[in-house]
């Protein structure tokens, strides 16, 4: 949730027309993780200015070639609503201003954040940039959430300091003023920032500005993302430091460089594909040419700390956050990223398993020269798997359901208890953990703030903990012990829908694997392996009932609720598609337990109450069929999902009952299949109803912060 963008530069000439377009153009790209505002701060005075004499808003200013100009305040323009409207405001305040927007700068600091409100509604006032006062003496974008923030507010008030807004972001500016203006000498930025932050408790990640620094820019972080990337001039030498230092010293003067930072390199990688990934109370400071990290849970924190300096990949076994080409993370001729993402399941499924499933059988007779299914991520500490007393499946939302879908599959072929947690809850009971227990943490974006810390308490208490994300180089990938990436592209509408049936496969994947010797199983294995290969095709099929779909939601478009009834495997089936439903559609649904029918949910049941009941052909299809009949004795509004030729599902037309047929596959796969039809249901019953599909009402792509635990 929330985006940040910063840029930064150092002896490079660009007019601010360009530094504008760099940082609303990084906004854009952040935009599918959920915002209701924006804000932008860049800066009007060049502190390394080009010549002696420069025209600023119609006045002469003077400076030496390598002076500073101390007392330029910094233009800040924040708006409610959309980044465009920010872009237009921005002009015309620039306009108004009468600044040149062809005026070129030697050196530039801006940053801009698009805010998701926790705390304070919605205004131009909350939104993002903050500043510490009128003067703009410290300017702050933040993501996350300040815990003790009201405790630092009470104790600034009593000092005198005044707030203006009801985030919890207010209290790091005038912190940062508060701990300036009680120096006995100038200290290094970033050396101010790390007192600052020794105050603060939560998650963050931050970027901080000052006029007491100019042309300086610190950056932290502390369990919400942010990379650095980096461009330069061929043939530049780049330069980082080695120890903090104060950027004023003139031998910290550098050759030119180029700086991008933000929460996702979706917003980098059309300027860079060199970055560096900050982890967890890293401290970046950009001044003078060069850059140095920090991290302020080392011994010796004026000391830099290295970081490996990547290159992002094109190909999908290398997927990284965000790295696609601009061209790849724009719609392709859909109306609507979702949309294009519920179209692109058969190719992400394919990636999923390329390179990792064999689809031809071993030859008879040979049944073990051939490993069928191979997870490069689990080679290591497959062993430790089989022989762990239980696995623990941990994850939010959608991957929750993932991990609900995939549950069955483990408990068989692992023939070890199975155990679910959502995150949240994990973390609120603290539940026990021991060292023979295997932990997965599944979550598309691997930043999920709830799951990272829970996969932070398990590793503490010693189980074997194991990722499983889309993301290359997020925070859960690089922490767990062990894991294996989806590959299924980039996604960026709000609702998980190529992620969450890569996840049932991969989590179906890592099962087969982990029964490879087992021969009791061998027949089973190969029978799920042979629909692996068939999968796609079969999801290909499906998204024809693209037609059927939106007409069924232009029946129920005028619903105030909707039920979906699952059982078995499709129990997670009934509660993903619930949750599509109300995250997108803001209808009122419920996935029900079809076992737990007579308990209470039969109460809802009337001729007025639409329901979709999932029975297609597996173990609980004489259950569910039972399900139907008590419906119908009820006078249910029924939607019935079964298979393709299922002549005792068509008998129900005949009762008034609505047929969505999917082709068959094995059980445990049929939930991948299943919910593609209720996907297009979702969608197009958004789009009838005018509400935005890829960024629903309060709701953020990547939950990158938690309540306090």
């Amino acid at each position: 949730m929330c985006g940040i963008v910063g840029y930064y530069t150092f002896n490079v000439r660009r007019d601010l027309k360009y530094v504008l377009d760099c940082l609303f153009n990084g906004l854009k790209r952040l935009e599918y993780r959920g915002y209701d505002s924006a804000g932008v701060c860049f800066d009007v005075v060049d502190p390394y200015p080009l010549s002696q004499h420069r025209a600023e808003g119609g006045q002469e200013v003077i400076a030496e070639e390598n002076g500073v100009h101390d007392s330029a305040v910094p233009l800040i323009v924040k708006e409610v609503g959309k980044v465009e409207a920010l872009e237009r405001m921005a002009y015309e305040t620039v306009e108004r201003d009468q600044l040149d927007l062809k005026r070129e700068y030697r050196s530039q600091v801006g940053i801009a954040h698009t805010r998701w409100a926790t705390h304070g509604p919605p205004s131009a006032v909350n939104s993002h940039p903050i500043a510490s006062d009128a003067e703009a003496q410290f300017v702050v974008v933040h993501n996350g959430i300040i815990t003790n923030y009201n405790l630092i507010k009470d104790f600034l008030i009593k000092h005198g300091e005044t707030f203006v807004t009801e985030t919890d972001t207010e209290v790091i500016p005038k912190l940062c003023k508060f701990v300036y203006d009680r120096l006995s000498e100038k200290v290094p930025f970033p050396k101010l920032v790390m007192e600052v932050l020794k105050k603060l408790e939560g998650a963050y990640a931050v970027l901080v500005k000052s006029t007491h620094y100019p042309g300086e820019l610190v950056a932290c972080k502390r369990g919400s993302p942010m990379i650095l990337g980096i461009r330069e001039a061929p043939g530049t030498r780049r330069t980082s430091f080695n120890r903090l230092h104060d950027a004023a010293d003139t031998k910290w003067r550098h050759e030119s460089i180029e700086c991008f930072i933000a929460s996702d390199a979706s917003a980098v990688i059309e300027h860079t594909k060199k970055v560096i990934v900050l982890e967890d109370n890293d401290v970046l400071h950009l001044c003078g040419g060069g850059y140095g990290i920090y991290n302020t849970e080392g011994h010796n924190v004026e000391e830099a700390v290295p970081r490996v300096l990547l290159t992002l990949q094109l190909e999908v076994e290398q997927i990284m956050k965000g790295q696609l080409e601009v061209e790849q993370i724009m719609k392709g001729g859909y109306d609507h990223f979702m949309q294009k993402e519920i179209h692109e399941q058969p190719e992400s499924l394919l990636q999923t398993m390329r390179g990792r499933v064999q689809f031809q059988r071993p030859a008879v007779g040979n049944p073990y020269l051939t490993q069928r299914v191979k997870l490069g991520g689990l080679v290591e500490h497959g062993a430790t798997v089989s022989r762990c007393r239980r696995i623990m499946l941990v994850a939010c939302g959608t991957s929750f359901h993932a991990c609900l879908a995939t549950r069955q599959t483990l408990e068989e072929m692992c023939e070890v208890p199975v155990v679910l947690e959502l995150a949240s809850d994990f973390l609120d009971r603290r539940c026990p953990i021991f060292r023979d227990d295997t932990c997965f943490f599944l979550s598309q974006s691997g930043e999920t703030a709830d799951t990272l810390r829970s996969l932070e308490y398990a590793k503490a208490h010693g189980a074997l903990c194991v990722g499983v994300t889309n993301t290359v180089g997020s925070a859960i990938s690089r922490m767990t012990h062990c894991g294996v990436h989806l590959n299924a592209g980039y996604e960026i509408g709000v609702a998980s829908t190529k992620a969450y049936t890569s996840q049932i496969l991969a989590i179906t994947m890592m099962a087969l694997q982990l029964a490879e010797d087992s021969i009791s199983k061998r027949e089973r294995r190969d029978c799920i392996i042979d629909e692996l290969g068939q999968l796609p095709g079969k999801v290909r099929s499906t998204l024809m009932l693209d037609s059927a779909m939106l007409e069924l939601a232009e029946s129920l478009k005028g619903a105030s609720s909707l039920l979906f009834f699952g059982r078995g495997y499709n129990y997670a089936t009934a509660l993903e598609a619930a949750l599509k439903v109300k995250e997108v559609a803001l209808i009122h649904s419920e996935g029900i337990l079809a076992g737990e029918m007579k308990h209470g949910p039969l109460a809802l049941v009337d001729k007025h109450m639409p329901i979709v009941v999932i029975a297609t052909r597996d173990g609980m299809y004489k259950k569910m069929e039972s399900v139907i009949q008590q419906l119908l004795a009820r006078e249910a509004q029924l939607y019935i999902l079964c298979n393709e030729g299922d002549e005792s599902m068509k008998a129900y037309e005949a009762k008034g009952c609505k047929l969505i047929q999917v082709p068959e596959t094995v059980d445990c796969l049929q939930p991948v299949i299943n919910i593609v039809p209720l996907q297009l249901l979702s969608y197009h019953l958004t789009v009838l109803r005018g509400l935005n599909v890829d960024q629903p009402r309060n709701l953020a792509k990547s939950v990158t912060v938690s309540e306090e635990h």
